[in-house]
């Protein structure tokens, strides 16, 4: 369903419908991920308004998904023909989700959630209306998953082969710098510490200095066993790099502490990031404590 009008600089529209219990918030938090500007549960009547405002605030490049369902009530039977009149200038994507009504029955009862349709009748009639209401846009879709047999990690995987992009579907590794006695960072996946290391606050000349200075990280990474200690932790962070992405995680936290978070961990954490960068891992340094004492 994509429009003849798009322009060349105008960012992807994906549009996601489907099935209750198909994966559509899955979906949607994939897409997310991937940079896209997303809106759950849109009136189809106000999509060229969204458009114009991510337009003007965000501007045209940027990659918006919305995700439409029968909770949009008399709306939804206007989503195909706002597609067709092609109103976003933007090439759009229609992707619907659906799976057989045993798979969908059993994933509504293990959420304990009754479906937006049956009323006072049982789950499958719910289901039964919700196809009906459906059938037009599914035979519209420029993509239908089947998701039956997909666990959320292979749905992550196929919307992320689907519309990422080769900067999108990279792990993206923060390693952020602390001091222990301020608390160890509590969305960490990894935690490292430093206090193994002579500390340079107890240098006269290195005190009053921070990790980020050359004269501090030439004295941390000179001390034994810091060299060793920076390429082990590079070496952990590349050989789980492909299990995360398989897993549709694309994120990693790691910190590096030391006791105040001014030296020994800011040193390290630089180092860590340099070296990853070195070998295509994106990577970001953040200094959580630096410049409380």
């Amino acid at each position: 369903m994509s429009t003849d009008d798009a322009t060349a600089t105008s960012g992807e529209l994906v549009v996601v419908t489907g099935m209750t219990g198909a994966g559509r918030s899955t979906a949607a938090k994939e897409l997310e991920d991937l940079g896209y500007f997303v809106v759950d549960n849109l009136p189809p009547e106000l999509l060229k308004d969204v458009i114009r405002l991510v337009d003007a605030s965000k501007g045209p490049a940027q990659p918006v998904a919305v995700v439409v369902d029968v909770r949009s009530g008399a709306f939804f039977e206007s989503l195909a023909a706002n597609l067709a009149r092609g109103a976003t200038g933007r090439h759009a994507t229609l992707v619907f989700l659906e799976a057989t009504d045993e798979v969908l029955v059993r994933r509504q009862e293990a959420a304990r959630r009754p479906h937006p349709l049956q009323g006072d009748g049982r789950l499958l009639d719910g289901l039964q209306r919700e196809r009906e209401v459906l059938a037009g846009l599914r035979g519209d879709a420029d993509m239908v998953i089947d998701t039956s047999a997909l666990n959320v990690h292979q749905l992550t995987d196929r919307i992320a082969a689907e519309f990422g992009t080769p900067q999108t579907v990279r792990l993206k590794v923060s390693v952020v710098s602390f001091g222990f006695k301020y608390g160890i960072p509590v969305d960490t996946d990894y935690l490292a510490d430093m206090r193994f290391l002579p500390n340079p606050h107890w240098i006269p000349e290195l005190r009053a200095r921070t990790g980020l200075d050359q004269e501090v990280s030439s004295y941390v990474l000179g001390q034994d066993g810091a060299e060793e200690f920076v390429e082990r932790w590079v070496e952990l962070i590349e050989g789980v790099a492909g299990g995360y992405l398989r897993q549709g995680k694309r994120f990693a936290q790691v910190a590096i502490g030391c006791t105040g978070g001014k030296h020994r961990s800011v040193t390290v954490t630089e180092e860590v990031v340099r070296r990853l960068q070195a070998r295509g891992i994106e990577a970001r340094a953040y200094h959580r404590d630096l410049g409380r004492e």
